[in-house]
């Protein structure tokens, strides 16, 4: 049977495994198992391997598994996804999938953005929000941790992971207007968290959502906008909509052509268009002016910093600001473009400070 939205939590659990792997769709022929180790406590996923600790194959940790001529990856299955769901294994061990988003042609089936600061509630929300405004599906997961969130959005087919990404990335550009102590760290918060796969890698990871064992405590599941879980998680889930290509293309379009995605300062007139070093990587016009009202006067204290009162700040304002003092890594193209690693190394570095009362930027703003 094929998922509908006749899928609940009374259905057939093969009917909840295929509506479960239509929505959480990543790489199929290799997937990663949470493990804890006994000794020391710490905690991590890697991928499952049928070699793993066989003498004379695997050579762990002097190899990564990345770089391993022995490696043989066991794919994602049905009873897979029946175990982590049960959350035991035919051992009856402690048993918690997770996926990897990107696919080796470098698409995507979905996009989930991670808020784990201690206001990921109200920074999830106004996510959610801006999705609502575009009139995007989106739906929120409460963490394993129960300390943060995951919001998802799925698509009706593979998409690229750089159009994802900067669907993502607009999406946040919005959603910081309005409130802009998101944090530009967010941008480094996506899943999949590159645009190419490192050289024999995986990419990044998410773990799979409704494993029983967070579920008894009310984590890992679906929420409405007050964080309470949906009775029915299946039906739930069933009902919400996926989001095609033609719609995500003028929408990422759009917003490129109008510099609202990442946003951070670019410096670029129509007197100087030639000037190589002063265009921006997207190659469009620079941030459009705020909107809105604005301060009449703004008192800057002039220090180590620049210090400027959040009173009577617009959030509009205020992100600009915030966005004044950022700028895109360059170790971050870097990396990506010889196709290695980049989850070590933040794709924007912002160097404005909350001092509370006031927000401190670099003394260099001032010009």
């Amino acid at each position: 049977m094929s998922p509908s939205t006749t899928v609940n939590q009374h259905s057939a659990p093969e009917d909840k495994i295929a509506l479960f792997r239509s929505l959480f769709r990543g790489r199929d022929d290799v997937y990663p198992r949470r493990f804890e180790s006994r000794r020391t406590g710490k905690s991590g996923y890697a991928p499952v391997c049928a070699n793993e600790w066989v003498r004379g194959l695997c050579e762990k940790p002097r190899v990564k598994c990345a770089h391993c001529p022995h490696r043989r990856l066991l794919p994602m299955t049905d009873e897979l996804i029946r175990q982590h769901l049960l959350g035991r294994d035919e051992q009856g061990r402690d048993f918690v999938a997770g996926i990897y988003p990107m696919l080796l042609d470098e698409t995507c089936f979905f996009l989930a953005v991670d808020f784990d600061k201690g206001t990921w509630q109200q920074d999830a929300c106004a996510f959610l929000q801006t999705c609502q405004r575009l009139n995007l599906p989106a739906a929120l997961e409460r963490s394993r941790s129960g300390k943060g969130g995951h919001v998802w959005l799925f698509f009706n087919e593979a998409i690229p992971a750089v159009l994802a990404r900067k669907l993502g990335a607009h999406l946040l550009t919005e959603t910081m207007e309005y409130r802009p102590d998101l944090g530009l760290d967010s941008y480094d918060r996506f899943f999949p968290n590159q645009d190419t796969l490192p050289q024999g890698g995986f990419g990044n990871l998410i773990a799979l959502p409704l494993q029983r064992g967070p579920r008894a405590s009310g984590n890992s599941l679906f929420v409405d906008e007050h964080y309470v879980p949906y009775p029915d998680q299946w039906s739930f889930l069933a009902q919400l909509g996926k989001i095609g290509r033609q719609v995500i293309e003028p929408i990422v379009h759009e917003a490129e052509t109008r510099g609202r995605i990442v946003g951070v300062r670019l410096e670029l007139s129509d007197e100087e268009p030639a000037l190589p070093w002063k265009l921006p990587p997207s190659r469009h016009r620079p941030l459009l002016p705020v909107t809105g009202p604005l301060p009449e006067l703004m008192e800057i204290v002039f220090g180590n910093e620049l210090y400027l009162p959040k009173d009577g700040m617009p959030p509009a304002l205020k992100n600009r600001l915030i966005r004044l003092a950022a700028f895109q890594n360059p170790e971050f193209y870097r990396a990506q473009a010889m196709r290695l690693p980049t989850y070590d190394k933040p794709r924007i570095i912002g160097c404005a400070e909350d001092h509370g009362t006031h927000l401190g930027l670099p003394r260099g703003c001032l010009a």
